[in-house]
């Protein structure tokens, strides 16, 4: 028999105490893109003050400038090339290859710099190597403290999944519902006791790493298979699955809460029959998530789907920065949610 351990309400679950690995950033993302240049830009004001009095700062800041953005683009470009290399070092064996790369792209940019440059007082080597190496050092800082900033969204992601998503009214009446299933109809009992095992068994993993997509639309079709015994046929559930790749990663658990939320909040109220669209479709690079339900101006529970919403909305900028969005809205009487992601698999 397989013992459970039991835990007191104020003492944290040991799982969700595992600490959150840290690891560089996706430099061929456009939001580490953009918030990298905003930072050299910001560290060649801080050189040109330093440098200069307040009549030449101008003049300073583009000097500095036209030395230090050829060598950030260049260090971007190389540091994205080397993504796949990068991802499977140790942290730390990711800055001494940042390093590196960055010592040699210096030394190189100086060089080509000394030569070609015909400036009266141009910048050293130890200058120029000193804010090479400050600069990515503090880049490297901020990032990894985002990451600790951000990363609790991930621990909230987990619990949320143990305490708010299994929320007692859907076990109770799922449970009701197997057992008016298993005299009349065991074999359907059957299936929806293996549906609510493997939907358990995700909302209780320890959810870091992104999944495929494949198996978070599997997951939403064990949990309607669940709700569609429960509400019948008051729940119409309408798919639209366009050609994305179905081993483009998303983070766990992204689809499940919000049909749960659609189901809850949109279906359940109704005494009619209410239907439920879930679209997914190809925009280019990236595929649109959209989910569109009832809308109950009335409803008691919007403060649990603005809870949920939030809490993917983290999820999202954690793993894909800006290049992921959601946005929640009403239209014509029906609640309307889309997610925008980035087409990311395991060979990316």
């Amino acid at each position: 028999m397989t013992s459970i351990k039991h835990h007191s309400p104020g003492q944290s679950h040991p799982a969700a105490l595992k600490p959150v690995t840290a690891r560089l950033p996706d430099f061929c993302n456009l939001g580490i893109i953009l918030r990298l240049m905003m930072v050299v830009n910001l560290l060649c004001i801080a050189a040109a003050v330093v440098r200069t009095d307040v009549r030449d700062l101008w003049q300073q800041f583009l000097y500095i400038s036209a030395v230090a953005q050829p060598a950030i683009i260049f260090s971007l470009l190389a540091m994205c090339a080397c993504r796949r290399l990068l991802a499977k070092l140790a942290y730390w064996q990711g800055i001494v290859a940042l390093a590196l790369l960055e010592a040699i792209v210096g030394a190189l940019f100086w060089w080509w710099l000394h030569i070609i440059t015909p400036f009266a007082e141009p910048a050293s080597l130890w200058q120029y190597g000193f804010f090479i190496a400050f600069a990515t050092g503090f880049a490297l800082f901020y990032f990894n403290l985002r990451s600790r900033a951000l990363s609790p969204a991930l621990t909230e992601a987990r619990l949320q999944a143990l305490q708010a998503r299994i929320r007692p009214h859907f076990l109770f009446n799922s449970i009701n519902a197997v057992l008016s299933l298993i005299r009349a109809e065991p074999k359907r009992a059957e299936r929806m006791l293996e549906d609510m095992s493997e939907l358990f068994r995700v909302l209780m993993a320890d959810n870091r790493e992104l999944t495929p997509l494949a198996d978070e639309i599997t997951l939403c079709k064990r949990y309607l298979e669940i709700e569609d015994i429960r509400l019948g046929e008051r729940l119409v559930v309408v798919w639209k699955i366009g050609a994305v790749p179905v081993d483009a990663l998303v983070p766990p658990l992204i689809l499940q809460p919000l049909v749960e939320n659609a189901v809850y909040h949109g279906i359940e109220p109704r005494q009619v029959p209410g239907t439920l669209t879930i679209e997914v479709l190809p925009k280019g690079k990236q595929f649109s998530i959209r989910l569109t339900n009832p809308f109950h101006a009335g409803s008691t529970h919007v403060s649990g789907n603005r809870m949920a919403i939030a809490n993917i909305k983290e999820r999202l900028q954690l793993h894909f920065d800006a290049e992921a969005s959601l946005k929640a809205e009403v239209k014509d009487e029906t609640y309307v949610v889309t997610i925008t992601l980035p087409v990311r698999t395991q060979d990316l």
